[in-house]
């Protein structure tokens, strides 16, 4: 799945160290479909060769207000109405600065002030010394241009080129990319508030084993992804899993299906949209031993008495929030076998308007799947696709079957 097919992205790079960072974006940005013309000031210039950018975007570089290959001697103008968006990564305090200001003096400035703002995004990434960016006019510069509708792409912290260490660094390209792919998704959910269950529990039952299952996490938090895109506020609340924190999503790591819940409730609380994706432990060891349980010579394994554990989905089904509707609830079935019956049978149990069903063996651990949605008007099947890609489809799901505020 390619995240910016048909789009066209102006990247314009100011001068700064971080254009080496400017490289790697522009191939991400090729790599997922998208066309994008480079613009370079002057100062980029001194740090990135125009042979580099042309080769890694397939296009030539524009740099001059006065080049030759428009006829109407118009770049400025041409490029900017040819844009999806226009990305200054690196985008120095300079530069900021005489966008604050209109200056209009070079190509790139030329074209973010000549752009068509109703519909031509800027996207600016900074990039400077940690007390550049602190200054109170650069701070009182990001503020303005907020207000004039640009958006600001925040920056990282640590070591900086001139030997110091804080914030003002350009963000990776990885983050850049995801930022920008989530600005330019539709905002179905916006204002929304969804909270999502990811990975499996681990049920503790002494200190260095205990009972868990397969699920990698993938499919929650390609959820939690799809919902911020989607412009919602998202909590993901993750078993024990080895996966990256989607962009915007604050997460709250548990290990067992108690801690689960008790990170869940007080979330789902404030919640518009509840997500069960995650493979809850439904029985965990009845007691756990302070010290690991030896193996006795010659004896057989240790008698292990289990509890039932808290069912996280119907307890927040059954809760008041979601009793008034204020709450919609999602389950999903993870099955081996006999995926339609169960996941409707599943459905009636829990008490919920929709629920997703998929066979757990053949997608545990993988990074596509196929799901079953399954809702009072019967079944729908989305055929197999990256699990992204469902979780986009499977969050306008939601979107769509939301109730309209009163």
């Amino acid at each position: 799945m390619s995240d910016l097919a048909g789009k066209h992205i102006v990247l314009g790079l100011t001068g700064g160290i971080a254009c080496y960072k400017a490289a790697e974006l522009c191939r991400a940005f090729v790599k997922e479909g998208a066309t994008v013309q480079v613009v370079m000031t002057d100062a980029a210039e001194q740090f990135i060769t125009r042979v580099t950018m042309q080769a890694l975007s397939g296009l030539p570089v524009y740099f001059s207000q006065w080049d030759a290959r428009e006829p109407n001697t118009m770049p400025h103008i041409n490029l900017s109405r040819e844009a999806d968006a226009i990305v200054i990564a690196p985008c120095s305090a300079d530069f900021m600065a005489r966008l604050v200001h209109g200056r209009a003096d070079d190509l790139l400035s030329l074209m973010c002030l000549a752009r068509p703002i109703d519909r031509v995004p800027l996207l600016l990434a900074p990039a400077m010394n940690r007390e550049m960016w602190a200054a109170p006019a650069t701070q009182r510069n990001m503020a303005q241009l907020e207000a004039d509708g640009a958006i600001i792409l925040g920056v990282g912290s640590g070591f900086q080129a001139c030997g110091e260490t804080g914030d003002g660094r350009m963000l990776e390209p990885h983050e850049l990319l995801e930022d920008i792919v989530a600005f330019l998704q539709p905002k179905p959910l916006a204002g929304k508030r969804v909270v999502v269950t990811a990975g499996p529990t681990f049920e503790a039952m002494d200190p260095v084993r205990g009972v868990t299952n397969h699920s990698s996490g993938k499919m929650g938090f390609a959820i939690a992804r799809a919902a911020r895109e989607a412009g919602a506020q998202v909590v993901l609340v993750a078993g024990p899993v080895h996966q990256r924190t989607p962009r915007g999503v604050r997460r709250i790591d548990v290990q067992s299906a108690q801690q689960m819940l008790d990170a869940t409730l007080p979330e789902a609380a404030q919640a518009d949209v509840f997500v069960a994706t995650a493979a809850v432990a439904d029985w965990r060891p009845a007691s756990v031993s302070t010290s690991k349980i030896k193996k006795a010579e010659g004896g057989g394994p240790p008698a292990l008495a289990f509890a039932e554990n808290p069912d996280i989905l119907r307890t927040v089904a059954q809760g008041e929030r979601a009793r008034s509707g204020r709450l919609f609830c999602v389950g999903f079935a993870a099955e081996s076998d006999d995926l339609a019956a169960n996941a409707q049978a599943k459905r009636a149990r829990k008490g919920v308007p929709l629920l997703v069903g998929n066979i757990g063996p053949a997608t545990f651990g993988q990074d596509d799947n196929e799901l079953l949605l399954v809702d009072a008007q019967g079944t729908r099947p989305l055929p197999r696709a990256s699990k992204r890609s469902l979780a986009r489809t499977l969050v306008a799901e939601i979107a769509r079957l939301l109730p309209s505020p009163a």
